[in-house]
């Protein structure tokens, strides 16, 4: 597959990205492909979300087997939906409902189109190490200090930090903790140098995520239900997507994966190869599965 390069957009340069993606994404003189579809496709990826990355270079892969030209862009979850509410991407795999995006699903939803849930078992979590001397929430803040009274995050903007800070932490008195709002690599390298060292530490952390392999982590139980149930995993196209892409929308309401096939392409992609060789870990991905893309295509039929 060839090479793709892909951007990273700001917030600040969010007016800027919109007002070119609305030139450039969306308009009728892309030609077809092979299916039929408009050819040019951009797919908006979350900074620093995992699954959302894999579940992108699967599609870009499979997309390019088809004929269509592919481009990734990554952007901040709130850049992202405004950018397709107002055409300047074309679809996102990485809608969490019905908590998480719930803010951005009601701002933006009547300008975008949901095209299905490809996960039905997403959850939000606090992490701790194995053997680490709390099982819950709820014992948290008694046992603070053996944490350094440190609770680690990811990033600023993402629903997991506002819902720590909202719902996680007043509820369970853990005001007295530090709450680091970083990023999701800048938590991973904690939780990397904690698990080196025999540390206990505490993470934000959501499943599905490779961490769960990589490290020997538990959630803590949230008796008070503060992160919320299992949510799906959804995909939104701009407004009209399913006109433009009938075929890809067809392939994608038949599209999900299970926890085996997703855990192993995220740990392919993030664990085994680093997250620097993400075309050639769908590549071998695909070739551990073989029929996964015909048995979707068989499963829409030709639109």
């Amino acid at each position: 597959m060839s090479h793709r390069k892909s951007r990273t957009i700001t917030a600040a340069v969010a007016g800027v990205a919109l007002t070119a993606g609305l030139a450039a994404c969306g308009s009728d003189d892309g030609g077809g492909s092979a299916t039929g579809d408009q050819t040019d496709v951009t797919i908006a990826i979350h900074n620093g979300w995992d699954e959302g990355i894999a579940v992108s270079y699967l599609w870009a892969n499979l997309l390019e087997s088809e004929g269509y030209d592919v481009e990734l862009e990554y952007a901040d979850p709130g850049v992202v939906y405004s950018s397709i509410a107002g055409g300047g991407y074309d679809v996102n795999f990485d809608m969490w409902l019905p908590i998480t995006h719930e803010d951005y699903l009601e701002e933006f939803g009547d300008d975008m189109e949901q095209l299905g849930a490809w996960y039905d078992d997403a959850k939000l979590t606090i992490a701790v190490n194995e053997d680490s001397p709390v099982t819950s929430l709820a014992g948290l803040a008694e046992s603070s200090e053996a944490f350094e009274n440190r609770l680690v995050g990811i990033e600023p903007g993402a629903g997991l930090t506002r819902i720590t800070k909202d719902e996680v932490i007043p509820t369970y008195g853990l005001e007295d903790m530090e709450f680091i709002e970083s990023s999701t690599p800048a938590m991973l390298a904690e939780l990397t140098g904690a698990t080196d060292e025999g540390r206990n530490i505490a993470v934000t952390l959501w499943r599905p995520h490779w961490a769960y392999d990589a490290f020997p982590i538990r959630d803590l139980e949230d008796p008070e239900g503060t992160l919320g149930d299992a949510e799906r995993i959804e995909m939104v196209g701009r407004t009209g997507f399913g006109e433009d892409y009938p075929q890809f929308a067809a392939w994608l309401s038949e599209f999900t994966l299970t926890d085996d096939q997703l855990f192993s392409l995220e740990n392919l992609m993030f664990n085994e190869n680093g997250g620097e060789e993400n075309e050639a870990s769908v590549e071998e991905w695909l070739e551990s599965n073989e029929g996964f893309f015909d048995a979707i295509k068989d499963a829409a039929g030709t639109v």
